[in-house]
């Protein structure tokens, strides 16, 4: 897209969605839909990258985690989605198990902000993430993580809406196959994203730590 913004560290935060085991590490129950894709755009060196230097330029982190599944959930909604129909099914990040916890490089710290975990694809709907961003003077928010064309589509887009500056970073996200990387960032992405760059292209715009 165009110019890659300034990223100012008082006014920038990074997202990191759904950052758990079952997504990104070996024995995860989602990662082997990912992996294919996740290696090819080199996920998780990326993601690593990202956050080491947004957090060495002072950069907000902020973690928008999906619901831990839990028995129960879902079962007596009278509209689950596909998303939540699998998760019923496999368990995905089941709340207390391995595959619920953080990865561990890229599990929160002192100072991030932990959203309340979101129950569908965004993010922002139902949870805290917009006014703990915002009591933090939080205008631009770098969108990283997982699914592109789901969890990070949505909060994005839900972001945009609500008057944030959006950048996406093709290279720190995956998805269950090409032509939905594709669909997120060459077709979806350019109608709603301020920015949507690689991680190089980030790291060499953000402010020097």
């Amino acid at each position: 897209m165009s110019r890659v913004p300034d990223y100012r560290k008082e006014t920038t935060a990074l997202l990191l969605v759904d950052p758990y085991n079952d997504f990104l590490a070996e024995g995860g129950k989602v990662w082997p839909r990912v992996r294919e894709v996740a290696d090819e755009v080199n996920l998780i060196a990326n993601l690593k990258a990202i956050d080491t230097a947004v957090r060495e330029a002072g950069i907000q982190v902020a973690i928008a985690p999906h619901r831990r599944w839990e028995p129960g959930d879902y079962e007596d909604w009278a509209f689950p989605n596909p998303t939540h129909l699998a998760i019923m099914k496999r368990h995905s990040f089941a709340r207390g198990e391995w595959g619920g916890d953080w990865y561990p490089d890229l599990a929160p710290r002192p100072g991030d902000i932990v959203a309340k975990e979101h129950w569908a694809q965004s993010g922002f709907a139902n949870t805290d993430l917009d006014q703990q961003l915002r009591q933090r003077g939080i205008t631009h928010v770098i969108i990283v993580g997982l699914l592109a064309n789901t969890c990070i589509e949505s909060t994005a887009r839900c972001a945009m809406e609500i008057g944030y500056h959006v950048t996406l970073v093709r290279d720190a996200t995956a998805a269950v196959s090409r032509d939905m990387m594709h669909a997120a960032h060459e077709l979806n992405g350019p109608t709603f994203a301020h920015a949507i760059v690689n991680t190089a292209e980030l790291i060499a715009a953000l402010p020097a730590g």
